[in-house]
């Protein structure tokens, strides 16, 4: 007895299937409905209904980011794939492979404008690598076999726009093997790099989130070469914060040690970061750039040498090569470092009008699992965690990195969430918080123990800061906000509330305690600033206004 023919749809989600897409997130649609019935009939896909397609995309994409497999997500003709697109580029600039799929009208109503057509390919056309409208069922196969692909590949956004007359089609069409990917890891002769690093005196590696694997031989390498480890933004909790080799973190989030090691450095080894802030990298210095992604190599600073090849496998290997050096540039480091660590601890004995979100941030690090995740909101937040939550060497921490959207840390705690059975804090500023908060409902139909702290300071906290170092009167950043347990509440999720003279540690301490999800609202200093790695506020006007005008590419004519 032959096998019964499948539609477009099965054929689609059976390759899904097949390529480890474990989760497809989205909400249901007319010309979508053929997929998720798809969905609905084969048991090796979960579904996961979102309340909103921007929440789907950016679930989908810290799911990838997460597993760095490849997860999917899908929205109807016309709004519904609109909203996708905020958590496609989030996935996008964050390398994360994630295959979309959209509906569309009928074949034979393309071009007429009919009802919520939209040119999808077109729409799509920046934030997908690979992108391509579905015509008939004969080449679908071997499509969908290349979309995967190419998300996997070169991990980013695969776009399919599907008819959704295409998806009820009928085929015999064999299902296409997909083609199976390698491990790319090159092993280029590393002679010029030995030389280079031999030669160097005061050495620094900068780390990022391609490093995240190589822990251990960077911590090998660091002790051999006696470089200190400063590290990008997903960088951060590859080692632990207390490693006397870690500066901390570099940029605007970053630590005044970080700042001086780069500056005292007379060789820079990047190593799984592009790390897009160059000015914090001194013109005139050596770089030698790692990548697994040959496009990475070069793209912000000009390098002295270039090596595409896998962290753990580079780094393996160069401390094999290079000579042991007797002087120890992170020992000389060590007065710095214990004196930033001071500041630190300065800072978060501050008094406040409100709890000081440094404080909190420091003890939610003490109260929670060695080896939780934290998916951190975009803003004084993402400060907060960066800097004062001290990483054990075993968490994960997920950020909107090249994007910094808003809104992301809600579902993106849901990928992460569904994808591994640790502790995972979402931590999130009111602004974001109210951006994406319908999200509650998915973690609750799903009783997903998601623990979510808002950091509340009434404002648009960042938007606060960068005001007033340009000179600005405060205006637009006031929030009206609701009452944020009231509403967890309402959702079915066990919610409390801390603020000043409450104790801080008792509140996190039931946070992390309960079975399932929790919100926790701490009522935060709105005054707390989100100092850049300098010590005084004239100097950090004056470093702000500098680093606020490049970033929105303003350059004045008169100074």
């Amino acid at each position: 007895m032959s096998e019964m023919p499948k539609n477009v749809a099965e054929m689609i989600v059976e390759m899904m299937v097949t390529s480890g897409i474990r989760r497809i997130y989205g909400i249901p649609g007319d010309s979508i409905d053929p997929l998720v019935e798809a969905v609905r009939k084969n048991p090796g896909i979960k579904y996961v209904q979102t309340r909103h397609e921007e929440g789907a995309a950016f679930a989908a994409s810290f799911d990838a980011k997460y597993n760095g497999k490849p997860s999917a997500c899908f929205g109807t003709s016309g709004p519904g794939s609109i909203h996708l697109l905020n958590g496609l580029y989030d996935a996008k600039l964050d390398h994360a492979p994630v295959l979309a799929v959209t509906g569309q009208v009928a074949r034979d109503l393309v071009g007429r404008d009919y009802h919520q057509e939209v040119d999808m390919t077109k729409l799509f056309a920046d934030v997908a690598l690979y992108n391509r409208l579905l015509l008939n069922a004969s080449s679908a196969p071997l499509i969908v076999s290349r979309a995967i692909k190419e998300a996997v590949l070169h991990s980013g956004v695969a776009h399919l726009n599907v008819p959704v007359d295409l998806l009820m089609e009928e085929t015999n069409a064999p299902i296409h093997e997909l083609v199976r990917i390698p491990e790319v890891t090159y092993h280029p002769d590393l002679e010029r790099t030995v030389q280079i690093v031999d030669r160097s005196k005061r050495p620094v590696i900068i780390i990022g989130n391609g490093s995240r694997s190589a822990s251990r031989p960077l911590g090998d390498l660091s002790a051999k070469i006696g470089a200190p480890i400063v590290y990008a933004l997903g960088g951060k909790g590859i080692l632990p914060d207390d490693d006397p080799r870690v500066m901390g973190g570099l940029g605007l989030l970053g630590t005044r040690p970080s700042v001086d090691a780069v500056k005292k450095a007379d060789l820079i080894l990047m190593i799984g970061t592009s790390f897009p802030y160059y000015k914090f990298i001194p013109e005139g210095k050596p770089v030698i750039q790692v990548d697994i992604r040959e496009d990475a190599l070069g793209s912000q600073i000009p390098l002295a040498e270039s090596v595409v090849e896998d962290a753990s496998s580079f780094t393996e290997r160069l401390t094999s090569l290079v000579a042991a050096k007797e002087n120890k540039f992170f020992m000389d480091l060590e007065e710095d470092r214990n004196n930033w660590n001071r500041e630190l601890e300065r800072q978060e004995s501050e008094r406040a009008s409100g709890i000081n979100p440094k404080l909190l941030s420091k003890l939610l690090s003490e109260e929670a699992d060695r080896d939780s995740i934290v998916v951190a909101d975009t803003g004084n937040t993402t400060v907060w965690i960066a800097r004062h939550y001290r990483a054990s060497g075993s968490n994960r921490f997920l950020f909107s990195g090249a994007l910094a959207s808003m809104g992301d840390s809600i579902p993106g705690s849901i990928g992460v969430s569904l994808s591994t059975g640790k502790q995972v804090i979402s931590a999130v500023g009111d602004g974001g918080f109210a951006m994406t908060m319908m999200e509650l409902s998915t973690i609750m139909k799903y009783g997903l123990p998601v623990k979510i702290i808002v950091f509340n300071n009434g404002k648009l906290g960042m938007i606060k800061f960068e005001q007033e170092v340009l000179g600005y009167p405060q205006w637009g950043i006031d929030l009206r906000n609701p009452d944020f347990v009231l509403i967890a509440e309402a959702f079915g999720i066990p919610a409390s509330r801390i603020e000043e003279g409450d104790n801080l540690k008792e509140g996190i301490r039931r946070m992390i305690a309960a079975k399932g999800p929790y919100l926790l609202e701490a009522i935060t200093d709105p005054n707390s600033r989100p100092m850049p790695p300098v010590l005084t506020l004239s100097q950090a006007k004056g470093y702000a206004v500098a680093s606020i005008r490049e970033r929105i590419g303003y350059t004045p004519e008169v100074e």
